[in-house]
């Protein structure tokens, strides 16, 4: 009896050699053989494609082969080798890898830094690098201001920032500034011939201020063919002033303009703020009153003069008639054109006492105005920006006077 259960513990042994695997689940096992079978199977399947594989019988005969052709020299060496093509591939991918590995650190690094400070970056890529940029345009003026605008940092104007340290800057850009009232019935005058006389006002404003033509000196021939002949007093002036300018027949009191042989505009962004509105006037006719300020920002053209930018600042308020054509007044008119009954002006950083017909603005770089080429100021400092200020009040004051800021 002592000698069967080693007969039993040896057969148990030659089937687990038999199997290839380890040995067979002892007889107190719960687990079927076909339970073990299956789960020698799935776990073949689990063996990744990657791992080693012996080759098979037809591919040893195939190597065995090739071996001995080569050995009778009917083979090169390189049929041991990868495709040449292959190797080229494979050279490509190892020099891409090492060139990233160089590279990629620091481009990681650079690309960190720009996420946390995109100003490091030249210009505007995202939309909300300068200061510019960061200024919310304000909103339409509708009413009268109470007061001047409130101090900015006194940033130096420059070629790309030609705003920067002036109230303007949140302005609106040229035309985009006269935003016109809502249209309504006057005296005898429909909704709709009102509307004609504030587009036709906000059409003589953009000629008159801010058309390219004009500001380069040029002839204001659209400013002037919308006025009315038959006022032949302002045309006269105006015609004069232009052709030969003087102290009396100055054309900057209607038109901003200047000496294209020594200033041109920066840019082609001229800042404007105001307010238009109408009354009825004395006669069967509509009265439109316009406030407006220009803000010019200007640069030398000889190239060998000092880098610098400067900013002229003019405030036009006028009051314009237009008659209803079919209620004939007591004075003359023309229709469709415009009768002028107020033009004043006030001037920002220009020359004192110089009449050839053009603004000439002073250079600062401490942002304050710097004295311009003329006569010694003799008028009082006043705020340009101040939209406050009664002009009409003030055109009794005599002397020119001197722009707190530009």
């Amino acid at each position: 009896m002592s000698d069967k259960p080693s007969e039993e513990h040896s057969s148990g042994s030659e089937k687990g050699n038999r199997d290839g695997g380890g040995s067979a689940p002892e007889p107190s096992s719960s687990i079927s053989d076909e339970e073990w079978a299956k789960f020698v199977q799935d776990s073949e399947r689990a063996i990744p494609d990657s791992a080693p594989k012996e080759p098979s019988a037809r591919a040893r005969m195939v190597t065995e082969r090739l071996r001995r052709q080569e050995e009778r020299g009917e083979l090169p060496q390189s049929w041991r080798y990868a495709p040449s093509w292959q190797q080229e591939t494979q050279k490509r991918a190892t020099r891409k890898r090492r060139l990233w590995a160089v590279i990629g650190l620091p481009v990681a690094a650079v690309l960190a830094v720009v996420a946390m400070r995109p100003s490091l970056l030249p210009g505007d890529p995202f939309g909300a690098g300068g200061p510019e940029a960061a200024v919310s345009p304000l909103p339409a003026e509708t009413a009268a201001p109470t007061g001047a605008p409130g101090a900015v940092d006194p940033e130096t104007p420059t070629l790309d920032r030609p705003f920067a340290g002036s109230p303007a800057l949140a302005w609106a850009d040229g035309a985009a500034g006269i935003v016109l009232p809502e249209a309504t019935p006057v005296a005898t005058l429909s909704a709709a011939e009102v509307e004609k006389a504030l587009q036709r006002s906000r059409k003589l404003l953009i000629d008159a201020n801010l058309d390219p033509a004009t500001l380069r000196g040029e002839r204001p021939g659209a400013a002037l063919s919308a006025l009315d002949p038959r006022q032949k007093d302002l045309t006269s002036l105006l015609e004069t002033a232009l052709r030969k300018p003087d102290e009396k027949h100055d054309p900057l009191s209607m038109f901003s303009r200047f000496d294209p042989r020594e200033l041109r505009m920066v840019g082609d962004v001229v800042k404007t703020r105001g307010r238009m509105t109408f009354k009825a006037g004395e006669q069967a006719s509509v009265v439109v009153h316009a406030d407006y300020t220009f803000v010019y920002p200007v640069t030398r053209v000889d190239e060998h003069a000092p880098a610098g930018v400067a900013r002229t600042i003019v405030r036009r308020v006028l009051d314009l008639e237009f008659p209803d054509p079919d209620k004939p007044g007591k004075y003359a008119f023309t229709p469709g054109r415009i009768t002028v009954l107020r033009y004043d002006r006030d001037i920002g950083n220009s020359a004192c006492d110089v009449y050839d017909g053009f603004l000439h603005p002073g250079f600062s770089t401490a942002g304050t105005t710097a004295d311009p080429t003329g006569a010694a100021p003799t008028g009082p400092t006043a705020d340009p920006y101040d939209r406050s200020r009664d002009l009409a009040a003030e055109n009794g004051e005599e002397g020119c006077g001197v722009a707190s800021r530009t």
